[in-house]
């Protein structure tokens, strides 16, 4: 095994809350659509790819992953109940360890806030602190430390709102 790039992306600009029956259903707006893909294509210049790019089942959050995963950021696309809102950090973990048998350089996963900053703060500093914010089709990059539990334990090497992308 060796260290791991992490990418932890959250969805885009979504419709209002509570203007759907079910929130779950809520997609990305017409500028949503437009700056995720503008911020996809920029990735894609920067040269980042993904060996697997995990996203939660929530519309807006596949519509993320889908654009991003059209510019050719990955070759392979899944969706994680891990990552929906409410989702499970230990469930995740314990999948990681299990995905990480195999050699892979980066994962990228896209979801939800408060989950995604909740979840790199406690990789970086073992709890969450409510200190890092992550916008809107921001990203944060975190070096996961090639063994043991990345809990406490990671590095926090990116942290990029949307508009530095744009």
């Amino acid at each position: 095994m060796t260290d791991l790039e992490l990418y932890i992306i959250r969805h885009g600009l979504a419709g209002e809350r509570g203007t759907y029956a079910n929130d779950d259903e809520r997609p990305l707006t017409d500028e949503g659509h437009r700056k995720t893909k503008q911020i996809a294509k920029r990735l894609d210049a920067l040269k980042l790819h993904f060996d697997l790019m995990l996203t939660s089942p929530l519309v807006r959050a596949r519509q993320t992953a889908e654009i991003l995963h059209s510019v050719g950021l990955s070759q392979r696309l899944d969706q994680s109940e891990f990552l929906a809102p409410g989702g499970d950090l230990q469930g995740w973990l314990a999948w990681l360890e299990q995905w990480r048998r195999e050699p892979h350089k980066s994962l990228a996963i896209v979801g939800h806030e408060p989950a995604l900053s909740t979840w790199a703060e406690t990789l970086i500093w073992g709890e969450a602190r409510q200190r890092l914010v992550l916008k809107k089709a921001g990203a944060i990059g975190l070096l996961l430390p090639e063994a043991g539990s990345p809990v406490g334990q990671s590095q926090l090497f990116w942290l990029t709102p949307p508009r530095l992308l744009l």
